[in-house]
């Protein structure tokens, strides 16, 4: 809130006319030489007044324009009479003036000079810059259209002869592909294969003799590693942002794109706070050295979900490098990934839950439902069993225990440890392959 009452003053876009917001103020009697002066402004009274200039108002400023004082004029108006000889009348005093005015501020002779270079990091090992120089070449931005309309997203590439990995999400709808380089070549692709439990695909471009990405560990990351993100957000090729790894190991259950679509659970994501918008889907997170050890995948947003309709609020999400690359390996080989499966349902054990029942312990994976016949009702877990450890890694909910599923092969046998009616229980149970859907 201001002091000042804004109906007193004028806007260009009132409905009144200026004139009527400022009344001119009454003309002074012109003089005897044939010139006549007003007020504030010294030229002829012959000439028509500007619209910016009309004496006594201005449209713009709020208030009554204040102008220099008719002493002012005269004695500029006199003394250029005099430094030219006396010749020139009352009406060239005017016009030389007002020229003065902005001849004065002016400086033929100026120069800011070349400026000086920046100091260049590009050499330094792990410096942002030597990052984007290796790795830009080895993202390349998809474009798509899908039965929804157009869009865009991006990928790495991890063959010479046209492989490159994304996310399911970017291509698994997509009637069209094409990849635009980094150079700014743009080729044609086909869907190799998708998955859409771990949110990966691979497409194929119809070019040979690519950069290839070089694949880091996953595995042994720290919170606090410096990374950089390499992507198309905003369909703004080539955009490299650079953060630090935030937190390992989320959980983070991604709602369905559209309605047919089915929502994704990440397990053991990388989480940074390197900027990530819609269109980074698919791109590369990479540590100092510029190996890449993620795929960059979803956000946080404020609304309260997880996805890609909003901008970058220093939360994303990445999938790990190792699983990526498991996943890749198996679609370029057989045109599709398979995960090894337990055959139960769950949810996370809650404190509160925990609590409500009785239970003995506060983590785990509480089982709602299993499956008849499957690998988990063949080994005995019932519902309202808890598990609590599978092949010896510790289970604090159901993202931790799909992650430890997804660690095992097709055919391994792995002990899976639950607690009934209070008492802990140990089995070996069979893992089998998932069923489709």
């Amino acid at each position: 809130m201001t002091d000042v009452d804004a109906s007193q003053f004028g806007r260009p876009d009132d409905a009144g006319e200026p004139e009527q917001q400022w009344p001119r103020p009454p003309a002074e009697p012109y003089s005897s030489g044939g010139y006549g002066y007003g007020p504030a402004y010294g030229r002829p009274a012959a000439d028509p007044p500007l619209p910016s200039d009309t004496a006594g108002w201005s449209p713009y400023s709020g208030m009554p324009r204040r102008g220099p004082g008719a002493g002012t004029t005269i004695a500029v108006a006199a003394l250029v009479a005099a430094l030219v000889g006396g010749a020139v009348g009352a009406g060239g005093a005017w016009y030389f003036a007002r020229r003065d005015r902005t001849a004065s501020v002016r400086d033929a002779s100026a120069s800011l000079g070349a400026g000086t270079t920046t100091p260049r990091d590009d050499t330094a090992t792990g410096s942002v810059a030597a990052i984007a120089r290796d790795v830009v070449p080895v993202v390349v931005s998809i474009e798509v259209t899908t039965p929804n309309g157009a869009g865009t997203g991006s990928g790495v590439i991890i063959r010479n002869d046209g492989y490159i990995v994304t996310n399911n999400h970017v291509v698994g709808d997509a009637q069209s592909i094409s990849v635009t380089l980094a150079d700014g070549t743009v080729a044609d692709a086909a869907l190799v294969g998708t998955d859409p439990d771990t949110d990966l695909a691979v497409v194929k471009a119809k070019v040979t003799g690519l950069p290839v990405a070089a694949l880091g560990r996953s595995n042994n990351l720290e919170v606090g590693d410096p990374v950089v993100a390499i992507g198309s957000p905003l369909g703004l090729k080539g955009t490299v942002t650079s953060g630090i790894i935030s937190a390992l190991n989320r959980s983070v259950d991604v709602p369905p794109e559209s309605a047919t679509g089915r929502p994704v659970v990440l397990v053991n994501a990388i989480q940074t706070d390197a900027a990530i918008n819609p269109g980074n889907s698919g791109g590369a997170l990479v540590d100092r050295a510029g190996r890449v050890i993620g795929i960059n995948s979803a956000i946080a947003s404020l609304g309260g979900g997880l996805g890609g309709a909003s901008g970058s609020i220093g939360v994303g999400f990445a999938i790990p490098v190792d699983e990526a690359r498991a996943v890749a390996e198996e679609i370029i080989r057989t045109g599709r990934a398979t995960h090894p499966f337990l055959g139960i349902s769950g949810n996370d054990l809650t404190p509160q839950t925990a609590r409500s029942f009785g239970l003995p312990t506060k983590q785990g994976a509480l089982v709602t439902s299993v499956t008849p016949g499957g690998p988990a009702d063949q080994a005995g877990i019932r519902p309202r069993d808890i598990i609590v450890k599978l092949g010896g890694t510790p289970v604090a909910g159901m993202g931790d225990l799909i992650g430890a599923i997804r660690s095992h092969k097709v055919g391994e046998r792995v002990e899976v440890t639950y607690i009934r009616d209070g008492k802990q229980v140990t089995t070996q149970v069979v893992l089998r392959q998932k069923p489709p859907g």
